[in-house]
């Protein structure tokens, strides 16, 4: 008959041998392909995807231009459906200039080009510290900045994605004001995204609209690539993935490419957070004839973690459940693994810091 101790001893060892990795084994397919999703919703309106929430997706993106001011309950009211008590990430796209969501709530910021001109790297950790500790305060726990691309354009515009989003066309300057963005956030548990790998500036065109393609390989290596390089070596916890082609390494958008997330990222750079698409229902995929729902287990497959898409409010749910049984039927017919997508997962539960086995 087995001691006290050594029942105790035998439960000690069990909990030890508990991690996020075990349990999402046992986890069905279709629970897993949620949790890779974030789904959109207007700001107003968040209770529109609490179905979804309900399901499981990994995450919400957050669209408008004014947010209500009780976003903060709206959120916590959504949160608190969450499929196991694993809330999703609540993210939206406050970068400053003109790419704003909330700025009547949480205050306005400068472009990041005005901010690389105008304030040094501690004044811009002071700003987004201060911004961030107000988007905690409603219930948004990412920040889909900073912008580490290096462009000197006019842009944002319908050829130039990116221009006065960018710090800096000096990728020392770029990388000292991102990562200083980047800091602020951290500090409130805002958590940053850097976008968009492998770097958008000077692109051939808007991705969101068409397909394009970045600078050369061989050129990105020499100064583009270089703010997401001190990104990982600072220990960004999340990066986001362009939707443009690299010329000399792969003729996919980089978002679906495994040559880039799993080839320079994960191997080369040795990135171990998040790994986050941009939107796979932009033009830089859909025009290069990638339907969304083959998109989403393809950018899986290549090693994204976390799927963006865009879909009207009324149409959400329906698209939602169309990327899940797409993503679980590559699991059954062998194009996606399990085991890669248990990873996707395992990476959005340790960036939302979700232990498992507690």
């Amino acid at each position: 008959m087995p001691t006290a101790t050594g029942m105790v001893a035998a439960s000690s060892s069990a909990a030890a041998a508990c991690t996020n990795a075990s349990v999402l084994h046992g986890w069905t397919i279709h629970r897993l392909a949620r949790q890779t999703l974030v789904v959109p919703v207007q700001e107003t309106d968040v209770a529109a995807v609490t179905s979804e929430v309900a399901d499981g997706v990994g995450g919400v993106i957050l669209f408008g231009n004014t947010a209500p001011t009780d976003l903060g309950s709206d959120i916590a009211a959504l949160r608190a459906r969450a499929l196991g008590g694993i809330a999703p990430l609540i993210m939206t796209d406050e970068e400053g200039g003109a790419v704003q969501r909330m700025a009547n709530l949480v205050g306005s910021m400068p472009s990041a080009r005005e901010m690389g001109a105008t304030m040094t790297p501690t004044e811009i950790r002071a700003l987004a510290h201060k911004v961030g500790l107000r988007m905690h305060a409603a219930g948004v726990t990412m920040d889909l900045a900073p912008v580490l691309d290096l462009d000197g354009g006019a842009g944002p515009n319908s050829t130039d994605a990116i221009g006065t989003r960018s710090f800096s066309t000096n990728p020392t300057r770029a990388a000292a004001d991102g990562l200083a963005f980047a800091g602020g956030l951290r500090e409130v548990s805002v958590i940053p995204v850097a976008k968009h790998f492998p770097g958008l500036g000077s692109a051939t065109g808007n991705t969101d609209l068409r397909p394009a393609s970045t600078l050369p390989w061989t050129t990105l290596q020499q100064a583009g690539l270089l703010p997401f390089t001190s990104a990982v070596h600072a220990a960004i916890p999340a990066i986001m993935v362009s939707n443009a082609a690299v010329p000399g390494l792969t003729t996919r958008p980089a978002s679906l490419s495994p040559a880039v997330i799993t080839g320079v990222l994960r191997t080369d750079l040795q990135f171990r957070g998040l790994l986050m698409t941009d939107s796979l229902t932009a033009g830089g995929v859909s025009g290069r004839g990638w339907p969304l729902t083959s998109a989403a287990f393809t950018a899986l497959i290549a090693g994204a973690d976390m799927l963006l898409f865009n879909a009207s409010t009324s149409s959400v749910a329906a698209v939602t459940d169309q990327i899940v049984e797409a993503i679980v039927s590559a699991v059954l017919s062998g194009k996606l693994s399990r085991i890669r997508l248990e990873n996707a997962a395992r990476h959005v539960l340790t960036a939302k810091h979700v232990d498992l086995c507690a």
